[in-house]
């Protein structure tokens, strides 16, 4: 079957919300499509801890006739104009005439001794688990790692009853001296930093602090953490440790939009180099939650051909961007972190391939074709990030040959011809779009 969209959004979290809720205004036909069963993406997963603007943002989105297709994943671009996503066992080829990737951003892991250890995991992949239910009091918890995220699910866990035994910041305090600055000019995240300080008040916070080794029989029982050169024990139940985040690429790379500093290049109306396509959010730059928002309206405008309107919040966006730079400047990595992996610390934990393994080689094609690095059920999500970082290696991405199925994908999907379409060419929320609360009786 397919469906036909004036604007179709790739992504619902705060950029592609914002792009939705402001396309759907133009009176054009308007989709969404995500592969969780709710709006709200990685940072706002529903729950009771949702803020003000959250709420205000996923309201705006209920009140728009845009349709919703949660729980489907686009893993295809089968012909100019359309993609091709999955839902359970149905499969949809869904047809645009302009489109906006918003497709958000995943953590960065380095590994180190013991990293693969039951309970060490990402932050925000433990904050997720912790709103989805996973009981977290009385547990205690290192978070470690860099940038604003920390302290973000450090109070959140804290909220749930964790006890915080640590917050590890591996940026020294000198290099948060100017992002500090940037953070006196907007009173929104000073109120925002003031209220995870007091939610994570009584845990200890370390900068130029980081783990070194993860311990325990079956799982985690305690974390090694490094400073100036000093080293303690610390006990443990779960260990969050991420280092920033990386931009979800593969969609805009399948489409053919240029890739700068690692980043899809847009301009000031959040076009791509590919025509009709548009990006907002984390894929264009990692900004945080108001930027993306920002984005998110630009690209939903532009698309809907509001051009004007469009450019006065581009204004708005070129502001941001000092307190963009203040922060990548803040959490880039120090080059002592890629001292962390030994010998035998592996690397690509999806093949098993260990850190002396990949030193051998001279870049990401070459490893991956001698080691299978990056050949396991992530496809290199993880460890190209790592490799990128540990070897000065050209990310995985920008030296594959990204084709469909640009994630995983049934046999029966792959092999429907592309003219294919259904007699009934319809798509009705009520019976393919979870969670949307436009359901027809």
């Amino acid at each position: 079957m397919s469906e036909h969209f004036d604007i179709l959004v790739v992504g619902a979290g705060p950029a592609g919300i914002a792009a939705a809720v402001s396309a759907s205004a133009s009176g054009k036909r308007v989709g969404l499509v995500d592969d969780n069963p709710a709006p709200g993406g990685q940072i706002w997963r529903s729950g009771a801890s949702l803020g003000a603007g959250a709420r205000k943002w996923l309201a705006r989105l209920d009140a728009t006739p845009a349709l919703r297709l949660q729980g489907w994943r686009v893993f295809g671009h089968p012909e100019h104009g359309t993609l091709r996503a999955e839902c359970n066992q149905d499969c949809r080829d869904l047809r645009f005439g302009q489109l906006i990737l918003a497709t958000g951003a995943r953590e960065r892991f380095l590994p180190f001794p013991g990293w693969t250890l039951p309970n060490v995991m990402g932050a925000g992949a433990l904050d997720a688990m912790v709103r989805g239910g996973l009981h977290i009091a009385g547990k205690r918890v290192v978070v470690a790692g860099t940038g604003p995220l920390l302290l973000a699910v450090a109070a959140h866990l804290s909220r749930r009853g964790a006890k915080i035994v640590a917050i590890c910041e591996q940026a020294r305090l000198r290099r948060f001296v100017p992002f500090a600055a940037h953070l006196l000019k907007e009173p929104a995240k000073l109120l925002q930093a003031a209220a995870y300080s007091v939610a994570t008040r009584g845990s200890r916070f370390y900068t130029g602090c980081w783990p070194v080794a993860a311990t325990g029989n079956e799982k985690l029982e305690s974390v090694t953490l490094q400073r100036d050169g000093k080293s303690w024990d610390v006990g443990c139940d779960y260990l969050a440790c991420g280092f920033h985040l990386v931009p979800n690429l593969e969609l805009a790379v399948l489409l053919g939009c240029r890739i700068e500093d690692g980043f899809v290049a847009t301009d000031d109306l959040q076009r791509t180099s590919s025509a009709h396509v548009f990006c907002a959010g984390e894929p264009t730059v990692i900004g945080g939650v108001d930027l993306a928002l920002l984005e998110g309206q630009i690209a939903g405008l532009a698309a809907a051909g509001s051009k004007a309107e469009a450019k006065k919040l581009a204004q708005r966006r070129r502001r941001h961007l000092g307190f963009v730079r203040a922060l990548k400047d803040a959490s880039a990595l120090d080059p002592q972190l890629r001292k962390l992996a030994t010998e035998a610390t592996l690397v690509c934990r999806c093949e098993d391939v260990s850190f002396s393994a990949l030193r051998e080689h001279a870049c990401w094609r070459d490893a991956k074709l001698q080691t299978r690095c990056g050949m396991g059920p992530c496809q290199g999500r993880i460890c190209g990030a790592a490799t990128e970082f540990l070897f000065g290696w050209s990310s995985a991405l920008a030296e594959s040959n990204v084709r469909p199925p640009v994630f995983p994908a049934m046999v029966s999907s792959l092999g429907i011809p592309h003219e294919y379409t259904s007699p009934d060419d319809s798509l009705t929320p009520a019976a393919n779009s979870i969670g949307n609360t436009k359901e027809t009786p």
